[in-house]
């Protein structure tokens, strides 16, 4: 009787076993099935947005390719502005090769582009003009200038209505060496990537400039010809490493544009310890 009732406990532990094993097995590969398959798309002419894009597709260990255009823009900055000019006005679209990859075959698709006259540049706007992204999470990315990423996404997301546009990254390509770091931080805060990341407070009630910050504001943008500021008003945070002001300015007209209109605009500054200011980001 004895040896009957060990028998029976040694078959119960057995069956349990296995079926403890087979679930952990399921739940694995579940697991597997629901990992979400990722894209890294880019347009890039000088390199750095291939730059953001391969640092992307690196820390992801993501499928990666780059939008072509079948005409490149391939002059000097002066050149591509002449001839985006010359496009918009005649209502040329930029063709583009065919992409090797398959869009309905990802679920996450990174989106990075050069912003050229506030938004992504036109053969990212060919690309979203053909493509249907419904259903799938979409991740701008972008380098630009002085600033761009929240308007290109407004426009992302008007021209992808029925896709799921998330935060995007964007950083000035006079900034490029600070990417790596911020790519970092911004993957892990997004839920694409595990570990530690630095959550920021949120910017106070902002209050008028004192001469100090008036300075601080002056020497970020200094030497930057496409951007003629007065600040207003303002409201900082603590960095890791320094302080960061959000500055309320006044765009005013520049010496190659008399007739721009007058506007409020953000602009972000970045004082490290130990370095001077830098702009990083102005939304328009």
């Amino acid at each position: 009787m004895k040896n009957l009732k060990l028998m029976l406990v040694i078959a119960t532990a057995a069956v349990t076993a296995i079926s403890c094993g087979t679930k952990n097995e399921n739940k694995e590969e579940a697991t597997e099935k629901e990992a979400p398959k990722v894209l890294v798309l880019y347009y890039s002419q000088t390199s750095n947005t291939k730059a953001v894009a391969t640092e992307i597709a690196t820390k992801l260990n993501a499928d990666i390719e780059e939008i072509v255009a079948v005409n490149p823009y391939d002059g000097d900055f002066k050149a591509t502005i002449d001839r985006c000019i010359v496009e918009r006005e005649q209502g040329t679209v930029t063709e583009i090769k065919p992409l090797a990859a398959d869009i309905a075959n990802y679920d996450v698709i990174f989106i990075g582009y050069p912003v050229w006259f506030g938004t992504y540049a036109p053969p990212v706007a060919t690309f979203l003009a053909n493509t249907d992204l419904s259903g799938k999470k979409i991740v701008p990315f972008c380098t630009f200038g002085s600033g761009g990423l929240e308007s290109s996404v407004k426009d992302m997301a008007e021209k992808q209505p029925k896709a799921e546009i998330l935060k995007g990254y964007g950083v000035r390509a006079a900034r490029l060496d600070a990417m790596p770091k911020e790519i970092d931080n911004f993957l892990k805060a997004s839920g694409f990537l595990e570990g530690e990341y630095v959550k920021l407070d949120e910017f106070p009630e902002q209050h008028n400039v004192s001469e100090e910050e008036t300075a601080i504001f002056n020497a970020a943008v200094d030497g930057y010809t496409m951007l003629h500021a007065e600040a207003k008003t303002v409201a900082s945070r603590n960095l890791p490493n320094g302080v960061e002001y959000l500055f309320t300015a006044i765009d005013l007209p520049r010496e190659d544009n008399p007739d721009m209109p007058v506007r409020e605009i953000k602009v972000y500054v970045t004082v490290e310890n130990g370095a001077a200011p830098v702009f990083t980001n102005v939304v328009r």
